[in-house]
C-alpha cells in the first residue's frame, strides 16, 4: 500500500509553475514514489542503473533523445553534468514542468543546481513518513512501537521486519554513500561515531570530547557528521540567540532524521525495551522535534525552529519563530499534566516575550492554567498549524 505523501500538492503547483522541480531527501524517503505517482506519463530514467549512468555519461544528447520531457531524472547527483543540459532545454522550451529531479547527496547536487538551475528550479525535500501522513492512512501507534517501527516507507508499504530494513539501511550506506562523499579510513571508527551519536539524540554536539571516545580528531568528526547531515541522516538544531542579558548556550544539539534508525542503532528492538531504556526520554524527544521538521518541508513552511538554553541550565527543547514571535514547545516523556512539567516553559517565557506555551507529551490534550496547551506527540502537527496561525 501506497501511503498518500502531504507534499504531492505542493509538488503539483510547483511543477506546474516552475520548468525544474528538485526533490531533494534521505535515501528510501520515498521520492521516487512520489514523483512516479504523480507524474506516470513522465520519460522516467534512473541514474543508479549502470547503463542508464553509462549512456548519460558518454552521450548526454542520445541520453535525452531516449528521455524526453517531460522527465523525472532519479538520483541526478551520479551524473551532475547533465544539469547543464537540462539548462538549456528549459530555456529553449520556456515551458514549465520539463523535469523532475531527485537526489540524496545535498552538497554535491545542491551546489550543481544553485550553478545550473538558479531561477529555474523549485526546491523539495522530502523526508520520512510523519505521524499525520500515517494518521491519515488509517495507522496510528503508541509511542514505544513508533520509535522501534519508524518512518521509512517501505516498512509501512508491507510486512518487513524494521530490524532488517535499518541495518540494510545503514551498511548500505555506509558502505556507498559515504564513500562517495568522504574518505573513511577506519569504518569501525565511522560506525562507533554514528552509533554514539544516536546515543545523544537531544544533546548537545560536544566534539572535541567524542573524540576520544572514537579515537580520532575532532576535525575528522567534523568532516563526518557534515556528511550525515548533508545526507539526511542525522540534522542539527540550532540554540535561538538573542539579547535577554543572559549569556546562552551556542552549541547545536543533534537528532536522527528517522527515530527508528536512532533506535536500531542502539540495539532497541521492541516496545518494551523503548521504555526501560535509559534513553526513552531522548528519543521521544527526537520523534517530536523530526516531526515539526517534516510539518516544515511537507508544507515549504517557512517558520524556523531552534531550542533555548542558558548557562545556568534553563531549556526548553523547541522554539518556533513565525511572524517575528516566539513559540515554546516543551517534550516531556510524561503522561500526565502536572505543574513541574511547566516550571522550565514558564521562565522561558518570561525572559523571552514568548506568544504561546506547548507541552508535548504522551496523554491527551489539556489547558495550562494561565495560557498555553498540553498536546498530545500524535497531533504535534495540528499544534503547529495553530500556531502558525496565532496572531496578536
Amino acid at each position: 500500500m501506497v501511503i498518500p505523501r502531504a507534499a504531492s500538492a505542493k509538488l503539483k503547483e510547483m511543477t506546474a509553475t516552475m520548468p525544474v522541480v528538485t526533490v531533494y531527501g534521505p535515501r528510501q524517503s520515498g521520492k521516487t514514489t512520489l514523483v512516479r505517482q504523480l507524474f506516470p506519463d513522465f520519460a522516467y530514467a534512473n541514474l543508479e542503473h549502470p547503463a542508464v549512468r553509462d549512456l548519460a555519461l558518454r552521450d548526454p544528447e542520445a541520453f535525452f533523445s531516449r528521455y524526453p520531457a517531460p522527465a523525472i531524472i532519479d538520483e541526478v547527483q551520479r551524473v551532475p553534468e547533465l544539469l547543464s543540459y537540462i539548462q538549456v532545454k528549459v530555456d529553449e522550451s520556456g515551458k514549465n514542468g520539463q523535469y523532475i529531479l531527485t537526489g540524496s547527496h545535498q552538497p554535491v547536487l545542491r551546489a550543481k543546481v544553485s550553478q545550473s538551475l538558479a531561477g529555474r528550479t523549485a526546491i523539495l525535500t522530502l523526508l520520512p513518513l510523519s505521524l499525520d501522513e500515517l494518521a491519515a492512512a488509517g495507522r496510528t501507534f503508541q509511542m514505544e512501537e513508533i520509535v522501534v517501527k519508524g518512518f521509512l516507507p517501505r516498512i509501512h508499504a508491507g510486512r518487513v521486519s524494521p530490524a532488517e530494513v535499518y541495518e540494510d539501511y545503514y551498511r548500505t550506506y555506509v558502505e556507498r554513500d559515504v564513500r562517495q562523499l568522504v574518505m573513511v579510513e577506519n569504518q569501525h571508527s565511522f560506525e562507533v561515531f554514528v552509533r554514539l551519536l544516536a546515543g545523544r539524540v537531544g544533546q548537545l554536539v560536544n566534539l572535541e570530547s567524542m573524540s576520544g571516545d572514537v579515537g580520532v580528531s575532532a576535525h575528522t568528526l567534523k568532516k563526518w557528521l557534515s556528511v550525515l547531515e548533508a545526507s539526511y541522516i542525522v540534522f542539527r538544531l540550532q540554540p535561538y540567540y538573542a539579547n535577554f542579558g543572559k549569556r546562552l548556550v551556542k552549541t547545536p544539539k543533534i537528532y536522527f532524521s528517522d527515530v527508528g534508525l536512532a533506535a536500531h542503532l542502539l540495539g532497541i528492538g521492541n516496545g518494551p525495551q523503548v521504555l526501560r531504556d535509559p534513553l526513552v526520554g531522548g528519543l521521544f524527544e527526537n520523534l517530536v522535534v523530526a516531526e515539526a521538521m517534516k510539518w516544515r518541508s511537507n508544507g515549504r513552511r517557512f517558520e524556523d525552529f531552534y531550542f533555548f538554553r542558558d548557562s545556568n541550565g534553563l531549556e526548553v527543547d523547541l522554539v518556533m519563530e513565525s511572524a517575528r514571535r516566539l513559540h515554546l514547545i516543551e517534550i516531556k516523556f510524561a503522561m500526565t499534566p502536572n505543574p513541574s512539567l511547566e516550571r522550565a516553559i514558564r521562565r522561558v517565557a518570561a525572559v523571552t516575550s514568548a506568544l504561546s506555551k506547548t507541552i508535548v507529551y504522551r496523554g491527551d490534550g489539556f489547558p495550562i492554567a494561565g495560557e498555553g496547551e498540553y498536546v498530545n506527540f500524535g497531533n504535534m502537527a495540528s499544534r503547529l498549524d495553530e500556531l502558525a496561525g496565532k496572531q496578536d
